[in-house]
């Protein structure tokens, strides 16, 4: 692991129900990934709930396929007063771990959330 690339949050492996007719995985399969893994961290850094609020900057770079392993990598970019920024980078292990391949990335951005589901400051852990 990279510091540039973050810390590894999931690894996972997709099924054949999440493939589309090109025999490729669905974006939103790995959008998903990339929300789980950007929330786990967001709810860490704000020490709560958190909720995603914005994706900016996500760009498909290579297709997953089915035999892929799937890693995806978070770091916090940013820190605002009830917000947090988390950049988040896949990359897919093929031929038997011997090539990976950066699929994706994207910036998401989260708010921190009081009991009543209103943004509040972060709370660091």
């Amino acid at each position: 692991m990279s510091d540039e690339r973050g810390e590894p949050i999931l690894r996972v492996v997709p099924r054949p129900g999440d493939i589309n007719a090109n025999g490729h995985i669905f974006g939103g399969w790995v959008l998903s990934q990339m929300d789980i893994a950007a929330g786990i961290v967001a709810s860490r850094e704000a020490d709560g709930h958190v909720a995603t609020v914005a994706i900016e900057a996500m760009e498909f770079i290579a297709p997953i396929l089915l035999q892929d392993i799937v890693s995806v990598y978070a770091r916090v970019e940013r820190v605002g007063r009830t917000s947090i920024g988390i950049r988040i980078e896949v990359v897919a292990d093929r031929a038997r771990g011997r090539e990976q391949v950066k699929v994706t990335e994207g910036l998401f951005t989260f708010v921190a959330l009081d009991e009543e589901h209103r943004p509040r400051p972060v709370r660091r852990a």
